[in-house]
This record gives structure tokens, C-alpha cells and sequence, in this order.
């Protein structure tokens, strides 16, 4: 089915069937508008009493977690309905896990697909659920479509990178205006082996990586004036990350510095424990500097939010009961700190259950072992960790 400009309704059945073919013209504009006035601004209902997103709502916070599109039911997705209890008893917020990105909603510089994207967001309007935005700029080689990578941008490259990056921003915003009102507008932008802003096909083409950041800004600016944008980033407490830190610093230093309307710093929180410190039994993390560290962010103006979270457990030893035991004390530690700061805002785990956890492939334990990432087992139980972020919940900072 071809869209053109005029929003349509949505038949749940077809959008899990088949594929969406949108030409480069902003199509299916609100899609998602009117069905969402009677819930507020992002449709977001709260979750039961006593689940994580009720106890965050104490302090004025959201729970939420990564949620994704398959097409069997044995997933961390909308198919799977052991899952999606979990998501309906824990959270009010959810995040497309994949289905947002360049790489899923745009096959070709002239086609959008949104078949699988359009089938979260209509999963997340019928369970009362708010919806965030990632990304809207991954920018990163790695992470482009294989033909923006090789894209050629022709004899007017900036005019023409520019048309590109505006097209897909107004065209994203435009389909799920008064759904989506908080997106990560740009992702990971640092090359860390520089130690500065990462080159791209767009960023050659436009002159620089500030050009194409500065860009999705602006524009995401002007299609959501009260929307919250956000800088989401993978930098964490762990010793390793002191560099990561500081390239983050300067970006957001020279973000201020020109005008660039980002409201917000993700912190995707991906600790990890790759080694073990002996004071403490859990990973090395360095608190006062990570402290420092997110003073300088939020003395910027900037507001803090947990986009990723979950726990890497390389280095614990295999026994479930003590490994979780060590996860979930290293999990109070960092929400105790972060929780400090009345500027952080919503909080999402990168998956709720450790068997559809990203990690198991990425960041695999060297014995083979199912890496134990998130604060459900694989069996749909409640696990240690959980209970860790419950509590620092329950004691924290009210959000400003």
C-alpha cells in the first residue's frame, strides 16, 4: 500500500502483515495525533500500583522499557504476550528497540518503510502506553543504511545532504506527531579512536559532523516545539569510560556554545563488569568522578535520562544466586547515585528479559553462560535486580 499526504487509520492486521512503501513526501502526517488526545501528550497511562513505573512516579519519573517487532510470539516483543505482561504490569514508557532506525524504516533514498515501527506504536496506543523516538540520526557508518553510506550526493552535496536529513526528520516527526513527543534526535556521534565528532557520508557532504547535528536539531526543533530532545550516548561510570566522558562534554559544550536546542543528555547506563574491583566485589566504577562528570552536564542546562539500561556480567563467577546478588547491588549503586539528580528524568531498561536481552550476542560471557541483563529471568521472573531498582525508586530525589 502506497500512503500519500492525507493521515489514515490503522488496520492492526495489515500493518503486521505486510510492508509500507511511503514516497519521500512527508507521508501519513499525524497519523497518530487524534487517537491520542484523550490520553495527553504522549498517551502514557500509568502502570498497576506498586510496579516499577508507579513507585518512579513518586518522585516524578516514568519507568519504561525497549520493546521490539517480530513476527513469532517468542520474543522481547509485541507478538509475545509473557513479555508484554511484564511491559503492562512494570511500565507506562516504551522505546522501539531497532524499529526506528534508518536502517529499518528507510530501504532506499526514496521509500520509507514503517510496517514494523507502525506496528509498535499501535500496540503502544492500545495498551495506553507512552511512546519515545529512537533515533532519528544514528550517526555512524556502522549503523547507515548500506546506500547512504555510499551515497552519491552529487553536484550540490550540502543542498543536497540537507534535503535528505530535513525529508526524514519532518518525515518521522510528521507520522507520529502527538504520539512520539520525546525523541533521541542524535546517537553515539563521537569517534572514540579521535576522540572527535564522527565522519559520515552526510557530514563529508555537508562539511562537517556539527553541520549534520546541528541540522537534526534545529529541524527536530522546529517540527516539535515542546517536544524533548535529546543527545543519547553509551558513556557510563566504569574507569574505561573517563575518555568516552569528556568527548561527550566537549560535544554538548559546543552544542550550548552554537544554539542547539537539545534538552537532555541519554545516558544509556549499559554497566558493565568486565573485571572485578576487590573492595567492593562488584565492577570498578568511579563515582566522584561520575558525579563530576554529570554535574557538568546538568550545570549546562541540560536535563538526564536512563535510555539503555541494563547490567554486562562478564567477569561475575555462574552461580545465579550470588551473581544476581552482586548485579543487583551494583544496579542499587548506580541508581542511588543518579537518582540524586532531580534533573533525571524518565528511566528505561533495554529490555526486561534477560533471554531477548542484545547482550547475549554482543557482550557474551566467556563460559557460555546467559548473560543476566535485565530485572526479569528468562522464565518471566522477578529477579534481584528489580527489586534493587525498586527500592532506589522508593528512597529517591523528586524530578525538578
Amino acid at each position: 500500500m502506497t500512503l500519500g499526504k492525507t493521515p489514515f487509520s490503522i488496520d492492526r492486521r495489515s500493518v503486521l502483515a505486510g510492508m509500507v512503501a511511503v514516497p519521500l513526501a512527508g507521508a501519513g502526517a499525524g497519523l497518530f495525533s487524534s487517537a491520542f488526545a484523550q490520553h495527553g501528550s504522549d498517551g502514557a497511562v500509568p502502570a498497576p500500583e506498586g510496579s516499577l513505573d508507579a513507585i518512579a512516579r513518586r518522585s516524578g519519573r516514568r519507568f519504561g522499557s525497549a520493546i521490539n517487532w517480530n513476527a513469532g510470539t517468542n520474543g522481547g516483543s509485541i507478538q509475545n504476550p509473557l513479555y508484554t505482561g511484564i511491559i503492562n504490569a512494570e511500565c507506562s514508557l516504551v522505546v522501539p528497540e531497532n524499529e526506528l532506525k534508518w536502517q529499518w524504516t528507510r530501504p532506499a533514498p526514496d521509500v520509507y518503510d514503517f510496517t514494523r515501527m507502525d506496528a509498535i506504536a499501535a500496540w503502544a496506543q492500545a495498551n495506553g502506553k507512552g511512546l519515545r523516538g529512537h533515533t532519528l540520526l544514528w550517526h555512524r557508518p556502522r549503523w547507515f543504511p548500506e546506500w547512504l553510506n555510499n551515497y552519491d550526493y552529487g553536484a550540490n552535496p550540502v543542498q543536497e545532504a540537507e534535503r535528505m536529513l530535513v525529508d526524514h526528520i519532518r518525515t518521522v516527526t510528521d507520522r507520529y506527531r502527538g504520539q512520539i513527543t520525546s525523541y533521541d534526535v542524535v546517537n553515539e556521534a563521537i569517534d572514540h579512536d579521535t576522540n572527535r565528532t564522527i565522519e559520515t557520508s552526510m557530514s563529508r557532504a555537508m562539511g562537517s559532523p556539527e553541520a549534520v547535528i546541528d541540522l537534526a536539531f534545529h529541524v527536530a526543533r522546529e517540527q516539535l516545539p515542546d517536544g524533548e530532545l535529546v543527545y543519547n550516548d553509551y558513556m557510563s561510570w566504569e574507569p574505561a569510560h573517563v575518555a568516552h566522558c569528556n568527548d561527550v562534554l566537549r560535544l554538548l559544550e559546543g552544542m550550548k556554545a552554537r544554539g542547539v536546542p537539545c534538552d537532555a543528555l541519554g545516558i544509556q547506563s549499559h554497566i558493565e563488569m568486565f573485571s572485578i574491583d576487590p573492595a567492593t566485589g562488584v565492577g570498578p566504577y568511579l563515582e566522584r568522578e561520575w558525579r563530576r562528570f554529570c554535574d557538568e552536564v546538568v550545570g549546562m542546562g541540560y536535563k538526564l535520562m536512563i535510555t539503555e539500561f541494563d547490567v554486562k556480567d562478564k567477569a561475575l563467577p555462574g552461580a545465579i544466586p550470588e551473581r544476581d546478588a552482586k548485579i543487583a547491588d551494583f544496579t542499587r549503586r548506580y541508581f542511588d547515585v543518579m537518582l540524586d539528580y532531580t534533573e533525571l528524568t524518565d528511566i528505561l531498561a533495554w529490555g526486561m528479559v534477560d533471554r531477548f536481552s542484545w547482550l547475549q550476542g554482543f557482550a557474551p560471557r566467556d563460559d557460555g553462560l546467559e548473560v543476566r541483563a535485565c530485572p526479569y529471568s528468562s522464565e518471566y521472573t522477578a529477579k534481584p535486580m528489580r527489586d534493587a531498582i525498586a527500592a532506589s525508586l522508593a528512597s529517591a530525589s523528586t524530578s525538578a
